[in-house]
C-alpha cells in the first residue's frame, strides 16, 4: 500500500468509514417518503407515485441518507434492493443540487459499497443504472453493452 494520500482516495477497495464534510451526517437508512419524493425531483430523476415510494422504502435491503445538520433536513440518499442473495441493485442515488460536489454522492456510494463487501454473497450480481458518466467507475462499475442492454419500461404502458 501507498503512502501517496491521492491514492489512497482513490483506492475503491478502502475500508474505511464514509468521508462526508463537517455539518452532515450518513444514517443508515433509507430517507422518509417525503424526503425521497423531494429529493428526486430536486435532482431531475423521474417522478414515483407516493403509493409506489410508500410500498417500495420498506423493501430497501440496505439504504442511506445524508442529513445537513445545520437544518436537519436530508440532503442525500441511495439504496439497495433486490433478492438479499443472488441479486442486488443500487438505485435512487440523488443529491440535492445545492449540495452537490462535496463528497455526499461518494460517501453514500462507500457505504453502500462496505454494505454489499460484508454481507453480498461470492458470485453475487450488482447492477445501477448510471445517469451520468464517470462517477461509478471508481467502484468497479463498467458498462455491460453490448453483451447486455439495460431495458426498461413503466407500469403506465403495460
Amino acid at each position: 500500500m501507498s503512502n501517496d494520500p491521492t491514492e489512497e482516495a482513490s483506492n475503491p477497495k478502502r475500508d474505511e468509514e464514509p468521508a462526508l464534510p463537517a455539518g452532515y451526517e450518513l444514517h443508515e437508512t433509507p430517507p422518509s417518503a417525503d424526503a425521497f419524493v423531494r429529493l428526486r425531483r430536486a435532482a431531475g430523476m423521474s417522478e414515483r407515485s407516493r403509493e409506489a415510494v410508500e410500498r417500495g422504502l420498506p423493501n430497501t435491503t440496505y439504504g442511506v441518507h445524508v442529513v445537513d445538520t445545520a437544518s436537519e433536513t436530508p440532503v442525500g440518499m441511495a439504496r439497495i434492493v433486490g433478492d438479499g442473495g443472488s441479486v442486488f441493485h443500487l438505485t435512487d442515488t440523488a443529491v440535492a443540487p445545492a449540495h452537490q460536489g462535496q463528497g455526499i454522492g461518494t460517501a453514500m456510494m462507500d457505504a453502500l459499497v462496505g454494505w454489499l463487501r460484508a454481507n453480498a454473497p461470492d458470485g453475487a450480481y450488482v447492477d445501477l443504472l448510471a445517469d451520468v458518466d464517470g462517477f461509478y467507475e471508481r467502484w468497479g462499475f463498467e458498462r455491460t453493452a453490448p453483451a447486455s442492454k439495460a431495458m426498461g419500461l413503466r407500469t403506465e404502458e403495460l
